[in-house]
């Protein structure tokens, strides 16, 4: 499984897209772990370094929108508890496991890489997007 920042995943917003590379690095590292042989006390580690890092990423992402009148927020704040709940199910998953299975890895492909790679290109972007017309009045 490829997890990379790409430039798809650019939203040209540097705060946004520098915390993006951030959250797929953890991703990534996360995955990693869940594909190391017993790697079920290392995957626990990465997927709470992860949850705490997603919180941090999700709580800037969200007062930045209030900061900017962002008419989507709500709908931004649903999509940001919707990927949390994801991650609890994915912690309450692994702690019942042996450790990170083949099932496993596909929850976390489909329910957290696929996930957030279309959330960034969808609502991150339209985020960007937004300021970036609001700061360029000229440009409507």
């Amino acid at each position: 499984m490829t997890i990379e920042f790409d430039d798809t995943l650019i939203t040209g917003n540097e705060t946004i897209d520098t915390q993006h590379k951030e959250l797929i690095a953890r991703i990534k590292q996360f995955v990693d772990s869940c594909e190391m042989e017993n790697g079920k006390i290392k995957a626990i580690k990465m997927l709470d370094y992860l949850t705490e890092y997603t919180n941090f990423h999700f709580s800037e992402e969200e007062k930045l929108q209030e900061e900017i009148g962002y008419p989507g927020l709500k709908e931004h704040q649903e999509k940001h508890a919707e990927f949390k709940k994801n991650l609890k199910d994915l912690d309450a998953f692994l702690e019942e496991a042996e450790g990170p299975t083949d099932a496993f890895v596909e929850q976390v492909k489909s329910n957290v890489v696929d996930w957030l790679f279309t959330h960034i290109k969808a609502f991150d972007r339209s985020v960007a997007e937004y300021i970036f017309l609001n700061s360029h009045p000229d440009r409507l």
